[in-house]
């Protein structure tokens, strides 16, 4: 059987090899070409930052929750506009930005965060200004 080892680890190793190649990835290729992934949704994303109101109204409600998770010790200021903004498709947002804090020894400092943000109704946009329709699913940069 010693004498045997090394062939018999090649031809495990073409069969597992010729077994993805013929069973596992033309598999893996219907799956991806399937429907199961398709969200139909009027919501495009882009590749490029953009700037329109469904992002002004993200980077807005972004704004606020950064406020919530910083307490009323600091004093927290926001540009007009985020410095990036991208939609990710399926109104999901992430939003580029930064903020101006300043703490109980009126230390200031300035910061950029990034927040991944949600719109949870889809397209029914009747609730967009309501924050309890949206969910942060990230948020970097308050440390």
């Amino acid at each position: 059987m010693k004498k045997y080892k090394n062939i018999i680890f090649i031809l495990a190793f073409i069969a597992l090899l010729l077994s993805q190649y013929k069973l596992v990835m033309p598999f893996m290729y219907k799956v991806a070409a399937s429907d199961l992934f398709l969200v139909d949704s009027k919501d495009q994303a882009s590749q490029l930052p953009i700037s329109t109101p469904l992002t002004a109204i993200a980077y807005m409600h972004c704004n606020r929750h950064i406020k919530s998770e910083l307490g009323t010790d600091t004093i927290v200021s926001f540009p007009d506009k985020a410095l990036n903004s991208w939609s990710m498709g399926n109104y999901d947002f992430l939003i580029h930005g930064e903020f101006a804090i300043t703490d109980q020894t009126s230390t200031s400092a300035t910061k950029n965060y990034t927040c991944r943000i949600s719109y949870n109704n889809g397209d029914d946009q009747e609730g967009i200004l309501d924050f309890d329709n949206w969910s942060i699913i990230g948020l970097s940069g308050l440390k």
